[in-house]
């Protein structure tokens, strides 16, 4: 994408209702106004809200909030320009139930109180295969604790991968700390038993990933 282009959309979230873009200094030094606010301020109900970490294009969010019209949708990545296509959508669509905040995932405890968020959705996120990088890699230890500190006492988290790696790694350390795995699914499109949400859902890079003959995988748990 060009910056030409980048900047048309930076420019253009900003007069999108649907998109939050605090800046770090305001979540971080302050108090963050929405903190335990989200559903009465931002989304006007008092429904469910379930989180898209690492949205992307905000596709996934867009087809959760098309599916469970009851509940809110929230879609959050640092790259706004990405998540512009989905907050478009979104308005065009008429879809009050889905929302996108540009942040950096690691300050989501701070964004959000203790049991305000109801559900969360890891979708296809970078493996960080790397030794070094393992503390950017989204199921780990800390990252968990800071999703059990803002979920409801029977919140759960999903991940979806075409990553084998990132799919064993998640496994493992849930076994090994001791939470609750509600449901593991090697190859989602070879099981029947496979969640609507899960199988009914496409992104453009999972498109890419079964042309490629990758094999998605699926897990959702409790942290205890």
């Amino acid at each position: 994408m060009g910056s030409k282009n980048k900047l048309k959309r930076f420019k253009e979230n900003e007069t999108f209702e649907n998109v939050i873009q605090p800046s770090r200094k305001e979540i971080v030094e302050e108090k963050f106004p929405l903190k335990g606010k989200w559903a009465q301020d931002f989304f006007k109900n008092n429904n469910p809200i379930v989180l898209e970490l690492g949205c992307g294009k905000g596709e996934y969010s867009i087809g959760l909030a098309e599916m469970f019209p009851h509940k809110n949708f929230l879609g959050i990545d640092i790259k706004g320009a990405r998540f512009w296509r989905g907050a478009k959508t979104a308005l065009e669509e008429n879809m009050p139930n889905v929302g996108f905040l540009r942040t950096q995932i690691e300050l989501i405890d701070q964004i959000f109180a203790e049991n305000e968020i109801d559900e969360i959705w890891i979708t296809f996120p970078d493996p960080q295969i790397k030794y070094k990088r393992t503390k950017h890699r989204l199921t780990n230890t800390e990252f968990l604790q800071k999703y059990k500190k803002i979920l409801t006492l029977e919140g759960t988290i999903n991940l979806k991968t075409d990553s084998e790696f990132m799919h064993g790694y998640t496994l493992g350390l849930l076994h090994g700390e001791g939470h609750e795995i509600l449901h593991a699914n090697h190859d989602v499109y070879k099981n029947d038993y496979s969640p609507k949400e899960v199988v009914g859902i496409q992104t453009f890079y999972e498109n890419q990933y079964l042309e490629q003959n990758k094999k998605i995988t699926y897990i959702q748990f409790r942290v205890k």
